[in-house]
């Protein structure tokens, strides 16, 4: 029997962006690779929706929202009973290349000081525009970012190899390797807690690598449509709390300190980078087809 590897998906309230995961997971699915859909207490009726359309689709139906961290160590807890060697924890708000799990498990298998295994990812919205190609971290800096963001992809992207984190949107590891670092921590709120997982991993001695052979688009400024600069301040907020959670329980001083420092900074590049988007062409319809199209095309 081959090892069995489940893709958990998490989902509340959006049923629309899951349903298009899953349309494109489609033909992904097979008894080695298996999917899971965790409803983390929806009310708006998306785990009907789901099974309407994905009738054996194996779902997690949780009580209540527990949070990204507490959905997915629930979803893990299941797999594990469905006797899986590896795990993919994939955001619902994403569309995947083709067997674009077969990498990233391939290099869990070849190299076993692999700790994680990360995709490149891209914006759904700009098809060939970098979200995600590699992550830093120096928590003695206060600095968290990813590699390439917002960059068009290049041949400089394509290179493999060990990186700082991985992004909680699309990661990778062995179910042993998973439950031994005791999986993500759940006083985390949205953000910050793949960081976490990725120091953790690493304290074992284990590497965080980067495989761009894999390719992962993310919906990423859908979220930002409506007040824009209302929900870019709620965003910063929760980022910023999760991450001074993060300088605070790795007991680093100095990174938090020089993170508060660089706030306003941060807050006006990400405001600049949302006014651009927001005037681009990306929301049109003849954009968002030609990212359909380009994806289609992989």
């Amino acid at each position: 029997m081959h090892p069995v590897t489940w893709i958990v998906v998490l989902n509340w309230n959006g049923a629309e962006d899951t349903l298009a995961c899953l349309n494109s997971l489609a033909g992904v699915m097979s008894p080695s690779c298996r999917v899971l859909v965790v409803d983390n207490g929806s009310t708006d009726g998306s785990a009907v929706s789901i099974r309407d359309v994905f009738a054996d689709i194996e779902m997690l139906l949780l009580p209540a929202n527990c949070g990204y961290a507490a959905g997915n160590n629930a979803g893990f807890r299941r797999v594990m009973e469905l006797h899986a060697e590896y795990v993919i924890f994939l955001n619902n708000d994403t569309i995947v290349d083709a067997g674009f799990w077969v990498p990233l498990v391939e290099t869990l298998k070849r190299n076993s000081s692999a700790g994680i295994a990360v995709p490149k990812i891209f914006y759904w919205d700009r098809p060939d525009t970098l979200w995600y190609g590699g992550g830093n971290v120096r928590l003695s800096t206060g600095h968290i970012s990813h590699v390439g963001i917002r960059k068009k992809d290049t041949p400089e992207f394509n290179c493999p190899g060990t990186t700082g984190y991985a992004t909680g949107c699309c990661l990778a590891m062995r179910c042993r390797d998973f439950n031994a670092v005791g999986g993500f921590d759940e006083t985390f709120g949205m953000y910050a807690e793949d960081v976490d997982l990725s120091l953790r991993v690493s304290s074992l001695g284990l590497t965080i690598e980067y495989v761009p052979s894999s390719r992962v688009w993310h919906k990423v400024s859908g979220s930002l449509r409506g007040n824009t600069v209302l929900k870019l301040i709620k965003k910063l907020v929760k980022k910023s709390v999760g991450e001074l959670h993060l300088f605070r329980k790795h007991r680093v001083w100095n990174g938090m300190a020089l993170y508060l420092l660089l706030l306003p900074l941060r807050l006006a590049v990400s405001y600049g980078e949302v006014m651009r988007v927001k005037d681009s062409e990306v929301y049109k319809k003849g954009r968002v087809k030609d990212a359909e199209h380009i994806q289609n095309r992989h």
